[in-house]
């Protein structure tokens, strides 16, 4: 379940759903971060784990769902999870769903993790939601989103 801002969702020329309470380890707010030039940021409800990505316009919401896919995949074997545990939560997290935000917690993580990014340059922007993981947010009891995460899917997913 993907949770647009108005801007992304006006961005994306998409009508929200209705969205009923879902477990928030499947539910992601999801914003354009503005850099050198137009970013999406995905942060997850649960875990604040975010994925940064670019290279997508205007009304291509089927490509942004899909590049979301390829790139968090990609991201968790960089941070070493296991392949089982990353499609036991594909499966789960089912067919996405296009919402509104709800959450103003996590809103304020997305903020203050654009605030992060001004100025700060790596060659690769999986690098940027790399180094973004590993800082601590006061929401997760001052955590680092990846390690939430990884533990979140460990014990979800482990015989």
């Amino acid at each position: 379940m993907h949770r647009f801002t108005q801007k992304l969702l006006t961005d994306m020329k998409v009508v929200p759903q209705e969205l009923d309470d879902v477990n928030s380890l499947f539910s992601w707010h999801v914003n354009i971060l503005q850099l050198r030039r137009k970013h999406i940021i995905f942060v997850n409800d649960l875990s604040r784990l975010c994925i940064i990505m670019d290279g997508i316009r205007s009304s291509q919401l089927g490509k942004l769902q899909q590049k979301f896919v390829t790139e968090f995949k990609g991201y968790l074997k960089l941070q070493g999870v296991k392949n089982s545990h990353i499609d036991q939560y594909l499966l789960e997290s089912g067919e996405i769903i296009i919402g509104k935000t709800t959450d103003r917690s996590v809103l304020g993580t997305m903020k203050e993790m654009t605030l992060y990014c001004e100025g700060v340059e790596f060659d690769h922007l999986m690098d940027l939601s790399v180094w973004l993981n590993k800082l601590i947010y006061k929401p997760i009891e001052y955590e680092k989103p990846i390690q939430v995460f990884m533990k979140t899917l460990k014990e979800r997913y482990s015989e």
